[in-house]
């Protein structure tokens, strides 16, 4: 374990993620806005049983691969779901949002890339991504540096610490990837349910995997973001009984960033080091 994470406190190392830290925001006037707190509920485990809701209770879902700390868009899009299924069997793609995102500096804009093993490994799926060598760190290191001025990072700051020292001792991509999502969309206060789509059927080309699993949730309607068009069989789905729907990214309103001008397309951590209570002001959904 990394000693300078280490001195944060320490958490439980769980691949399949058990209670995660978080941050209660509280509207209440005269009360503290941010809280530590651990989240009570049972947290997204491989081995978590699938309960199929009741016939007739409507259900929409969203079935997208894991990405690390996503923007807020990701957010947006899960937090409109009663179910998002982690698409972790899907091929890895090198370059992609599965292993790096992007924060604001005093230098621009800075990419936070884990590095994973891929040599040799050019079809491996997600969840079977291992990472290469040490990184929680500096990751850590960089953000404070980036966000120590921001308005709300003081509030946030312990906690975010805490994810990045259960992910250091972390040796898959998916389960690192994991604590940034529950942790993230625990602070929002979705109630969205994860899963993992190994709890699913994983049979058949690619739409036929996503109808499968979502048939098998118990859904009538199903969220995508829409660049999935490009490959989407809309007409498999609703002769099966489910309507496709489609995320829609304009509109976010803008907030006080630092470091320049706006920019919508980084980390949720910025909205949420710069925005404390109001955050969910930000997110469409809310809007």
């Amino acid at each position: 374990m990394n000693t300078k994470l280490a001195r944060y406190g320490s958490l439980s190392n769980n691949s399949c993620f058990k209670h995660l830290p978080t941050i209660i925001i509280s509207r209440k006037a005269g009360q503290p806005f941010v809280r530590p707190a651990i989240f009570r509920r049972a947290a997204v485990s491989c081995d978590t049983p699938v309960i199929i809701p009741a016939k007739g209770r409507p259900v929409r879902i969203c079935i997208v691969q894991s990405c690390y700390i996503p923007w807020k868009g990701f957010f947006d899009l899960i937090g409109q779901c009663d179910e998002y299924v982690i698409f972790d069997s899907a091929q890895y793609v090198k370059r992609h949002w599965h292993n790096r995102n992007r924060i604001k500096t005093a230098n621009g804009i800075v990419w936070l890339t884990i590095p994973v093993i891929v040599k040799g490994r050019f079809e491996q799926p997600i969840n079977e991504v291992e990472i290469e060598k040490p990184w929680a760190e500096k990751h850590w290191r960089t953000i404070e540096f980036a966000y120590r001025r921001a308005a709300f990072f003081g509030h946030f700051a312990p906690v975010v610490r805490n994810w990045y020292e259960q992910a250091d001792r972390l040796t898959r991509l998916t389960d690192v990837n994991v604590i940034f999502l529950r942790g993230i969309a625990d602070v929002l206060g979705l109630k969205t349910r994860f899963r993992m789509d190994t709890a699913y059927p994983a049979d058949g080309t690619k739409t036929q995997r996503l109808l499968r699993i979502a048939r098998a949730a118990g859904a009538d309607r199903y969220l995508s973001g829409p660049s999935a068009r490009a490959y989407f069989d809309e007409d498999l789905f609703l002769s099966a009984g489910i309507t496709p729907e489609w995320m829609n990214y304009e509109g976010y309103p803008e907030y006080g960033q630092l470091h320049g001008p706006f920019e919508h397309t980084v980390t949720a951590l910025d909205l949420l080091f710069n925005t404390g209570p109001d955050v969910v002001h930000y997110l469409k959904r809310w809007t």
